[in-house]
C-alpha cells in the first residue's frame, strides 16, 4: 500500500506532504483546487512524462516521493524533474534508477481508473485487450505478436529489395557506361601515389643523367676541345715556357696534379650508375594522364572511382540476383504466414469461451452497482483480415442495460455515470496484483441517486479488500473514508498555492457540509452521513 507521499516544488504545490492508511483514502476540494494534479504528481513517480514547466517558478527542480509499503518488503520511490533541461531522475531505495525499471513496477504498486479510462473503454481495441489479458498462457499471444513482427520485417526487406530493383534497373544503363569507363583505364588502389613517386624518381634521375653527361662533355669535349684537353695543351706549353724560367717549374707541377685530378673525376662519372627510370618517364606522363581524364569524366577522386566500380558490380549482381532473393523472401512470408494461421486458430476459440466467461461476470457486477437485472453485455465478433490471407477477429462488447433494448455498442448509448459503473466492474474483475493501490479519480462522474448508493457500497466493498485513494464531489463517498484530504488553493501575496490538509472529525463534517451545498440542508445530511460512514483514523 501506499503509505506516504511527499510533493515539491510541482506547478502551484510548494511543499505537500499526506500519509494514508489502509482502506479509503478521500482527496475532496473545489473544482479547480488542484485534486486530480496529486495524482498526475503520483503518475509521474511512476512513469508518466511531465514537461520542466511544471516545476514550480523559481524553484531549479521539482521532486515527488513515496514510501510504498508491500508484503515483502518497503520501497522508497523518488523522482525528480530539472527544470533547466526538462529531464528527469528516479531513485529507488536511494539507488538510480531508469525509467523502464518503473514500468515494470507500476501495476504491483496501482491499478489507475479515471475519465479518461473511461473514453479508453469506448474503443474495440481496448475492449479486446481486457479479454486478452485474461489468457491464461500468453504464450499463444506473445507467439502471434511475433510471428506478425516477423511477417511485418519481411514485408520491409521486400519493399526494400523492389525499391532498389527499381531504382537500379532505370540505373542500368548508365551503371553499365560507368563499368566500361573504368575498366578502360583499370585503376588499381593507391596507383596515383606510386605513378607519382615514380614520376618524382624518374626526373631526378633524368636529372642526373643530362649533369652527368654535361660533365663529361665539359671534360672531353664535344664540337670542340674539352677541359682535359685544353689543360694539357696548357701543360705543353708552359713546359716550354719553364725551360727558358726555372720560377714556372713550381706551377708546372700543379697542372700536372689538376690534370690527373680531373682525369680521375672523369673517371668517376663514367662509372657512375644510371637508373632505368628515367627511360620510363613518358609511360609514367601518360598513365598520370589517362587516371586525370578518367576522375575528369566520372567528377570523382580515383579512390571513390574504386569504390564505385566495386558498388557498380554488387548492383549489377544484385539485379542479377534479385529475382532469386525475392522468391527466397516469398517463401519465407508464406511459411510465416502459415504458422501466424495456425496460432490464430487456437486463439479464436479460447478468446470466445474467455469472452463468454468474462461478460457473464461482467454482468452480474454490473447487476450489483444498479443495473437492472437484464443486463446484457455480449461479445460481438468481426472478421479482421490481420496479414494478406491470414483473418483473424475483432471483438468489441455490445451491451443492453435495459429489458428490451437490443444490444448495442457502448460509444452509441453509454451516459457517463454508466461508463462510470462499467468501469468500476472492470476493475474488480481485473486480476491486478493484491498489493497494488486501488486510485478513482471521478469515477462517479455523471452517477446520483439510488445508483450512487450502490456505487457507494461496490467502492467501501473494495476499500475492504485493498487500499483506495478516490477523488470525489459526493458527500455520500467521502463520509466512507477512513482519511479524508481537503484539497484547496490559497493566494499569499502575488503567489498561488495548492494546499492539503489532513481533517479531523470536525473539519470533515465541515467538508461534507460544503460538499452536501452548505446552510440547513447541507447540515442535515453531513450529519446523517457521519452517522452512517466511516470513522477517521
Amino acid at each position: 500500500m501506499l503509505e506516504y507521499l511527499h510533493i515539491r516544488n510541482l506547478a502551484l504545490i510548494e511543499d505537500m506532504s499526506l500519509e494514508f492508511s489502509e482502506g479509503m483514502n478521500v482527496l475532496t476540494g473545489e473544482t479547480g483546487a488542484g485534486k486530480s494534479f496529486i495524482l498526475k504528481a503520483l503518475g509521474f513517480l511512476l512513469g508518466d512524462r511531465l514537461d520542466a514547466s511544471m516545476v514550480r517558478a523559481g524553484a531549479e527542480r521539482a521532486q515527488v516521493e513515496a514510501l510504498f509499503s508491500l508484503d515483502d518488503e518497503d520501497l522508497v520511490i523518488r523522482r525528480e524533474l530539472l527544470a533547466e533541461k526538462g529531464r528527469s531522475r528516479v531513485y529507488v531505495n536511494d539507488t538510480l534508477h531508469s525509467q523502464d525499471a518503473l514500468s515494470r513496477l507500476r501495476d504491483r504498486l496501482v491499478t489507475y481508473t479515471s475519465q479518461h479510462a473511461q473514453q479508453q473503454l469506448l474503443h474495440s481495441a481496448f475492449q479486446s485487450r481486457l479479454v486478452e489479458g485474461l489468457f491464461p498462457d500468453k504464450s499463444l499471444l506473445e507467439r502471434r505478436d511475433a510471428l506478425l513482427d516477423e511477417l511485418r520485417s519481411i514485408a520491409k526487406r521486400r519493399d526494400a529489395l523492389l525499391t532498389r530493383q527499381s531504382t537500379l534497373a532505370e540505373k542500368r544503363e548508365l551503371l553499365e557506361m560507368q563499368q566500361r569507363e573504368i575498366d578502360k583505364v583499370a585503376p588499381e588502389e593507391n596507383e596515383e601515389e606510386r605513378l607519382e613517386a615514380r614520376r618524382t624518381a624518374s626526373r631526378s634521375a633524368e636529372k642526373k643523367r643530362k649533369n652527368t653527361e654535361a660533365a663529361l662533355e665539359c671534360l672531353y669535349g664535344g664540337d670542340s676541345s674539352g677541359l682535359l684537353a685544353d689543360l694539357r695543351a696548357f701543360g705543353r706549353l708552359l713546359r716550354d715556357m719553364a725551360e727558358d724560367d726555372d720560377s714556372l717549374s713550381g706551377t708546372l707541377e700543379t697542372v700536372d696534379i689538376l690534370d690527373q685530378q680531373l682525369s680521375e673525376l672523369a673517371g668517376r662519372l663514367q662509372r657512375l650508375p644510371l637508373s632505368d627510370e628515367a627511360q620510363d618517364l613518358n609511360d609514367v606522363e601518360e598513365r598520370l594522364y589517362a587516371l586525370a581524364q578518367l576522375k575528369r569524366r566520372l567528377k570523382r577522386t580515383l579512390p571513390e572511382i574504386i569504390s564505385l566500380r566495386r558498388e557498380i558490380d554488387e548492383n549489377l549482381s544484385f539485379l542479377d540476383v534479385c529475382a532469386l532473393d525475392m522468391k527466397q523472401i516469398e517463401r519465407e512470408e508464406a511459411e510465416a504466414a502459415q504458422n501466424l494461421k495456425a496460432v490464430i486458430e487456437e486463439i479464436v476459440p479460447l478468446r470466445h469461451s474467455l469472452a463468454q466467461n468474462f461478460t457473464s461476470k461482467l454482468e452480474a457486477e454490473l447487476r450489483e452497482l444498479g443495473f437492472s437485472q437484464g443486463v446484457r453485455v455480449i461479445p460481438e465478433f468481426s472478421p479482421h483480415e490481420l496479414w494478406p490471407g491470414v483473418n483473424d477477429e475483432k471483438m468489441r462488447l455490445l451491451w443492453g442495460p435495459n429489458p428490451g433494448q437490443p444490444p448495442q455498442p457502448l460509444d452509441r448509448i453509454a451516459s457517463g455515470g454508466e461508463l462510470s459503473r462499467f468501469l468500476l466492474a472492470l476493475v474488480c474483475l481485473r486480476n491486478d496484483a493484491d498489493e497494488s493501490t486501488y486510485i478513482f479519480d471521478e469515477v462517479d462522474a455523471g452517477v446520483g441517486g439510488l445508483t450512487l448508493g450502490n456505487l457507494a457500497k461496490k467502492l467501501d466493498f473494495l476499500a475492504g479488500r485493498r487500499q483506495m485513494l478516490l477523488i470525489t464531489h459526493w458527500p455520500q463517498l467521502a463520509a466512507r473514508a477512513k482519511r479524508h484530504f481537503q484539497i484547496s488553493k490559497n493566494i499569499r501575496g502575488e503567489e498561488t498555492f495548492t494546499t492539503c490538509r489532513m481533517l479531523d472529525i470536525e473539519a470533515r463534517h465541515a467538508e461534507l457540509v460544503r460538499m452536501a451545498g452548505g446552510g440547513i440542508l447541507g447540515e442535515t445530511t453531513a450529519q446523517a452521513l457521519g452517522a452512517l460512514g466511516g470513522k477517521l483514523e
